[in-house]
């Protein structure tokens, strides 16, 4: 039988910073847990990851240092392979993007598309300061925005309203470098001609969707991109750190960090491949059309994995021999907060994986997280939870059963399996639910549902338990040793399937199951099969989970009481009176015409039907909505609301919507029996 071959990423985390607990939840720990899997089924797979160490985020970091940008990579390079080996991370490469490897796989890139007339070469204004001498990159930019007033918008864009605008339209620019007011100053740089592509992009997302199922906000992201329609990007800068141009006239620019990063995962691998003195094993990956390739990532990189990498593949592969692969699936999962609110270095909100495996052991923390990945909605970490899932459930359940057999085989059986004797109903049941527990847990890893995964495992040690009092060994040793007997075999068979499902969730947890059981592991297609025979010795059982005391998650939680207090504050709701809420006017109305509005990401231009009149409503829904999907809907809006003008737009009135915890709005509807203009009360 053929192996099943996989080539398995996650995205390059920056090496700016510590990694935290909500990068884990994203790209790390479910290609983890995803890896582990395939190996017990003995795919032939691939785990490939490395520091992102270019970019403006490094050279920020190293200003404010007054350092090297060498200087910062090398220290959260260290810092986070660190935590990575102590989380229990199983890469097969740990890359970086700084090695000359990949500088030449990068500029091979660039190079093959410049001399096949792909990059297009265009004049641009762009910010210059005179003082520091530089091209400044956007982040170096600071001023005020034309549309909203934000006085930190930066140089073409502003977070705070989402409008995109020329450079030259910024107000009051600062240079984030010197605090001097730049100019504008002509560059040339190249582009890449991503539009050309969106046709074949979109029809290899439908086919990947229609044949491997990607994940519903896998697809509104991809299908945000491809409704605003695909442009040319830029693929040099003029900074000094990074991959140089390769071509003629090209001093002080770099290639974006868009295009180099992705191709740090070739880079890397090709890496691992001379480190195995095997140079072309790269190629068995990255070039094999039997090859399944997933790339695990946050959805903030959605974009970068299911359009602009393979786009960079398609145009690779359009003009070589030597065609690479596209990733099958990108099953990427929502942000992971932290008691409530988003993680903020910043303001000190959170904790870094290193700083949290100095207080708690790895494997309850991978439970944890796992029992509630984001994988289709944002979740939250919870110190609380965090006590809760250990002393609960791994320690109260799955620990619990494991340490009352083995004291029991102790005790009656001298550390040895003991034989199977006529088998009762109970005992049928529980040797079905060891049988079929492995099936149902590696289909919900092959789909990407590693919570519902996980709670199938843990049901497994409950049922464990359940089974252990319902049979009662400890009276039937008195009057039935055969009984007895049968019961123990059962529970130790159920431990070592428990020890296999388990191992890619609780790694370092496991190993210790399996020297209890003096035990291997198996191949996972025999897990749930009798594969501790009678007489098999065991050794000397340890406790398994320390259970965590209410102490030391107080101290966790006191850290952040300054925090809750601004957040009690910031929450505090005004009230109104009755006669303030009598004056909102709330009307139905149905949407007749709906269109985007230029240089804006969020906003569309509504023409709404109230019955006895028409008017224009500028609404904030275009990330929730496209204006197809809005024609005919019956909404509830806001009728006597001061007129305002926004993006040069006349906005006469307020639809409702609910922002849900996707941070996606549901346009509020009412009944198609209403009628437009109806009086809302």
């Amino acid at each position: 039988m053929k192996k099943e071959k996989f080539l398995v990423t996650s995205a390059l985390p920056y090496a700016n910073g510590p990694i935290h607990l909500g990068h884990l939840s994203g790209a790390y720990l479910p290609a983890d847990i995803f890896v582990r899997y395939k190996r017990l089924t003995g795919a032939d797979i691939l785990y490939v990851c490395g520091s992102d160490e270019h970019g403006v985020p490094i050279t920020i970091t190293a200003d404010k240092e007054n350092i090297k940008p060498k200087e910062v990579i090398d220290r959260f390079h260290n810092i986070n392979k660190d935590a990575f080996d102590k989380f229990g991370m199983s890469f097969d490469i740990y890359s970086r993007t700084s090695i000359p490897l990949h500088h030449e796989t990068a500029q091979l890139f660039f190079k093959k598309f410049h001399e096949n007339g792909l990059l297009n070469e265009k004049k641009t204004m762009q910010f210059y300061d005179e003082k520091a001498k530089m091209f400044l990159p956007d982040r170096y930019v600071e001023g005020t925005c034309p549309n909203c007033g934000n006085e930190e918008a930066r140089s073409d864009e502003c977070e705070n309203c989402g409008a995109l605008y020329d450079p030259s339209e910024l107000k009051n620019p600062k240079s984030k470098i010197s605090g001097e007011s730049p100019v504008l100053k002509e560059t040339s740089h190249w582009y890449f001609p991503l539009g050309n592509y969106q046709q074949r992009l979109q029809e290899y997302v439908d086919l990947m969707n229609k044949e491997h199922n990607w994940k519903e906000n896998v697809l509104q992201y991809c299908r945000s991109w491809f409704n605003d329609g695909l442009k040319d990007r830029a693929v040099t800068r003029d900074l000094d750190w990074g991959v140089k141009v390769p071509v003629d006239n090209a001093d002080g620019k770099v290639i974006y960090v868009w295009f180099e990063a992705v191709l740090g995962y070739i880079s890397a691998t090709k890496e691992l491949s001379l480190k195995l003195n095997r140079p072309d094993l790269w190629k068995e990956y990255w070039q094999n059309e039997d090859t399944r390739y997933i790339a695990f990532i946050g959805k903030d990189n959605v974009v970068f994995h299911t359009i602009i990498f393979p786009a960079i593949l398609m145009a690779w592969n359009d003009n070589n021999d030597d065609k690479f692969i596209l990733p099958e699936n990108v099953p990427a999962n929502e942000f992971l907060n932290f008691e409530g609110k988003k993680f903020s270095k910043s303001r000190g909100w959170g904790i870094d994986v290193i700083d949290f495996l100095k207080i708690f052991p790895p494997d309850p923390l991978r439970y944890t997280l796992a029992a509630n990945l984001p994988e289709n909605k944002d979740t939250d970490f919870y110190w609380k939870e965090f006590q809760g899932r250990n002393n609960n459930e791994l320690a109260d359940i799955l620990g619990n059963f494991i340490n009352r057999t083995f004291t029991f085989a102790k005790k009656h059986f001298e550390l040895s399996v003991p034989e199977r004797g006529m088998l009762a109903g109970i005992d049928e049941e529980m040797l079905n639910m060891i049988h079929d527990t492995p099936l149902k847990v590696g289909g919900l890893i092959d789909n990407y549902k590693i919570k519902e995964a996980v709670l199938e495992m843990m049901n497994l040690a409950r049922a464990g338990n359940k089974y252990f009092n319902d049979s009662e060994p400890w009276k039937t040793i008195k009057d039935n040793k055969d009984k007895s007997s049968t019961t123990i075999n059962i529970c130790l068979q159920t431990i070592y399937t428990l020890a296999e499902i388990f191992n890619p969730i609780l790694p370092f947890t496991t190993e210790k199951i399996f020297k209890m059981l003096n035990a291997e592991k198996t191949d996972w297609h025999f897990c749930g099969r009798d594969n501790l025979i009678a007489g098999h010795k065991l050794n000397e059982p340890e406790i398994l989970f320390t259970k965590i005391e209410d102490e030391a998650i107080g101290n966790q939680v006191n850290k952040l009481g300054v925090f809750e207090m601004e957040e009690v504050i910031e929450e505090k709701i005004p009230l109104i009176s009755y006669e303030d809420f009598s004056k909102v006017q709330l009307k139905s109305a149905q949407i007749i015409h709906a269109e985007k509005i230029k240089k804006s990401n969020k906003l569309l231009k509504l023409q709404v039907d109230l019955g006895n009149e028409k008017r224009q409503v500028v609404a904030g829904i275009a990330k929730s909505y496209s204006p197809e999907e809005l024609i005919g809907k019956r909404i509830v809006m806001v009728a006597n609301l001061q007129p305002a003008i926004l993006f040069g737009e006349e906005s006469q009135g307020m639809i409702l919507a609910v922002e849900n915890s996707e941070g996606s709005l549901n346009i509020l509807e009412t009944s198609d029996k209403v009628k437009p203009g109806t009086q809302i009360k």
